[in-house]
């Protein structure tokens, strides 16, 4: 168990390293995503319209993934889904 609590904070604090933008990239960034991502951010509308529907879609999925797993319907036991939450 120390192993893996380990091994997670190791990942973290790499995680963290490479998922931060440096500070060349925030000069680059408008305001709402300056510490978030590299390169240079959406310029235009149609930029900001593109990502305004990525986020929407992937809360849509994390959403429905969140429901489909806590619930999933099926009332069999032994489904596949049920092994998840076993």
């Amino acid at each position: 168990m120390k192993n893996i609590r380990n091994t997670a904070i190791v990942f973290f604090l790499l995680l963290m390293n490479f998922a931060l933008a440096c500070d060349a990239c925030k000069l680059q960034q408008p305001k709402v995503t300056r510490n978030f991502t590299h390169g240079v951010g959406p310029r235009g509308d149609f930029d900001w319209i593109i990502v305004a529907v990525i986020a929407v879609l992937t809360i849509f999925t994390f959403v429905y993934s969140l429901k489909y797993l806590v619930k999933p319907g099926e009332k069999e036991q032994d489904h596949i889904k049920n092994s998840i939450l076993n």
